[in-house]
């Protein structure tokens, strides 16, 4: 019984260790995460939630994987916080449904034209108006229903699980990784750099729309084409390595 509560207080005093240390990290997460999303969502709300993450990280973390602790512990403090915007999702379904559809009609005219699909060329695919799917693009994108942290819907794990990889999922996370990468790569130039300034960059929609010079709702417009574009893409890779 001495041992245990021992045990406990040793492992509270590790959490609250690791806390103060990266409590800063957690805290820069969530305003990058709280910029592009409702103003009825509650910043702390999330720093709470990734506080969560953090300890887990700790817990979880180990250093002959080769990741920085603050790498791995970065991925799962934005996996918590969006488990606890999903939890509270404002997204209806039928938005969820018709990124589907979008993710489909880009695969279907992409395979048939071999070139990137326009805006334009998806809403009549869709037999929507241009503004609408670009209203689509944008609630999607800023309900994290289009995200990098949020993982790839259907195509990939992006976070880092709570036990060791196994060798089967190292390989499936390495080889999701490469076609993602590879899907990145082929992105039109605009929405790459999008792209980069958001998730290597971490600059918010309204200073990337100042450094290309559109408004912060373009900016994720094409925020969401791109994540688009890469759900379809990333399909593709799924199947030719089912066929293979």
């Amino acid at each position: 019984m001495y041992a245990q509560r021992e045990y406990r207080n040793a492992q509270r005093a590790a959490d609250a260790d690791v806390v103060a240390r990266h409590a800063e990290l957690v805290r820069r997460i969530a305003h990058h995460l709280a910029a592009r999303l409702p103003a009825s969502v509650d910043v702390e709300d999330l720093v709470q939630a990734g506080m969560i993450g953090l300890i887990e990280a700790a817990r979880h973390y180990d250093a002959s994987q080769g990741a920085a602790f603050e790498t791995y512990a970065s991925i799962r403090i934005r996996g918590a916080m969006i488990d606890e915007i999903r939890r509270g999702d404002w997204v209806p379904r039928s938005v969820h449904r018709r990124v589907r559809d979008a993710a489909e009609a880009t695969r279907r005219i992409e395979q048939k034209t071999g070139r990137a699909a326009s805006a334009q060329e998806v809403a009549a695919a869709l037999e929507i108006p241009l503004d609408e799917y670009h209203r689509l693009m944008e609630g999607a994108a800023r309900g994290q229903v289009l995200s990098l942290d949020a993982q790839i819907e259907d195509e990939g794990e992006a976070r880092v699980p709570d036990a060791g990889p196994t060798p089967e999922r190292r390989l499936a996370r390495e080889q999701f990784h490469a076609a993602l990468s590879e899907a990145i790569a082929g992105l039109p130039e605009r929405e790459k750099l999008v792209l980069s300034l958001y998730y290597e960059q971490e600059l918010n929609l309204r200073e990337i729309g100042a450094v290309i010079g559109v408004t912060e709702s373009r900016v994720c417009q094409i925020h969401g084409q791109a994540m688009v574009r890469l759900r379809a893409r990333l399909r593709d890779a799924r199947d030719d390595d089912d066929n293979d």
